[in-house]
């Protein structure tokens, strides 16, 4: 608690104070204030501020959430939210985020500690670097950095979807104030902060995949012809924890919910995304073309590296599986032995894609 703190605290005493534990009501001449277990009847301005002197805590912190962070919006929720604020008393809080409170949004690592005078300090970066060094990653104090920063993940790849879990790592904002902090979490993670608020006030306004395929244009009005098989094969496909860290929360319309898991992730998904809408409509005409039956000569074993393959590609392991890996079907030499003994410039077993054009 410093001295201005305590001057806007005694400025607004006269009025009434009721804040995390705090409270402060004037009487006749006097005040009666209680903070959490102690408790007075005071008369005078100064034996006033002596009992607050004793409870600090409780001044600095009505201090940061009223004058500092101030309107009790989506910021001010995502701040008390990172630092438990409606699970642990001002004391325990203040006890807590003096070793740093720690909380994990998507795969930001979020670290809440504070200053001498009780303002809050937030130091965020990559949850992989949780135990690297300070001086073992790139440091940044403009928000706006952040833009450039998650635009390619550690691969060099660019990134379409911003909540695609391929984040990467390597930097960190090490001394954030609480409006520095949501915004540059707002460019990580758009509009997270915002829908993960409205979501818990009950006012998150969801577009299910029926009304968004309605009002689609151009190349992508042929979206709403997926049937709700195919559509929830998309969802599986697209909207998993593996592909993407939002919790999905719209359906087939408002009456019929899709059998495809939601996610873990804590913030919501309101509508399908562009990217979901691309493929959606990749998905459409695929499922234009007839089926056919082919009939190739493989092995049970040449079977089920085909299958590991597909199962490969789908979760993205190809690039962990080792040129010694030779026990992995989808192992680039396996893969490559596999094309040389069944695959000519007729297709798969020699079996063309269209048979009569081979006639």
């Amino acid at each position: 608690m410093n001295a201005a703190q305590l001057d806007a605290f005694l400025a607004a005493a006269p009025d009434g104070i009721e804040f995390d534990g705090l409270s402060v009501s004037s009487t006749n001449g006097g005040y009666v204030v209680s903070a959490a277990d102690g408790a007075a009847e005071v008369e005078t301005e100064a034996e006033l501020r002596a009992f607050v002197e004793e409870n600090p805590w409780f001044v600095s912190n009505w201090h940061y959430w009223n004058h500092v962070v101030g309107d009790a919006d989506a910021r001010y929720a995502f701040l008390r939210w990172l630092e438990r604020a409606e699970e642990r008393s001002v004391r325990e809080r203040y006890e807590a985020l003096a070793d740093g409170v720690v909380r994990s949004w998507g795969q930001l690592r979020i670290e809440t500690s504070l200053s001498e005078d009780g303002r809050r300090r937030y130091a965020l970066r990559h949850e992989d670097d949780a135990d690297a060094h300070g001086t073992e990653l790139e440091r940044y104090e403009d928000p706006l950095d952040v833009r450039e920063i998650v635009k390619l993940d550690d691969r060099g790849r660019y990134r379409p979807l911003k909540t695609a879990p391929t984040l990467p790592t390597g930097w960190t904002y090490p001394d954030l104030d609480g409006r520095e902090l949501v915004r540059t979490v707002d460019f990580v993670y758009p509009a997270t902060v915002a829908n993960w608020h409205r979501e818990n006030e009950d006012e998150l306004d969801v577009t299910h995949f029926r009304e968004a395929a309605e009002r689609q244009t151009g190349i992508y009005d042929v979206v709403d012809e997926l049937s709700v098989e195919e559509l929830e094969a998309a969802v599986e496909s697209c909207c998993v924890d593996s592909q993407c860290l939002k919790r999905r929360v719209w359906d087939e319309d408002e009456e019929t919910e899709l059998d495809v898991p939601r996610g873990d992730g804590e913030f919501p998904c309101r509508e399908p995304c562009s990217l979901f809408v691309t493929a959606a409509r990749k998905f459409v005409t695929l499922g234009r073309e007839e089926t056919r039956s082919y009939e190739f000569e493989l092995t049970p074993t040449e079977k089920e590296q085909l299958e590991e393959i597909i199962d490969a590609v789908a979760e993205g392991r190809v690039e962990e599986i080792r040129e010694a890996d030779l026990n992995e079907g989808a192992n680039r030499y396996r893969a490559r032995y596999l094309r040389a003994r069944r695959t000519d410039e007729h297709g798969l077993s020699g079996t063309p894609t269209y048979p009569e054009d081979h006639d």
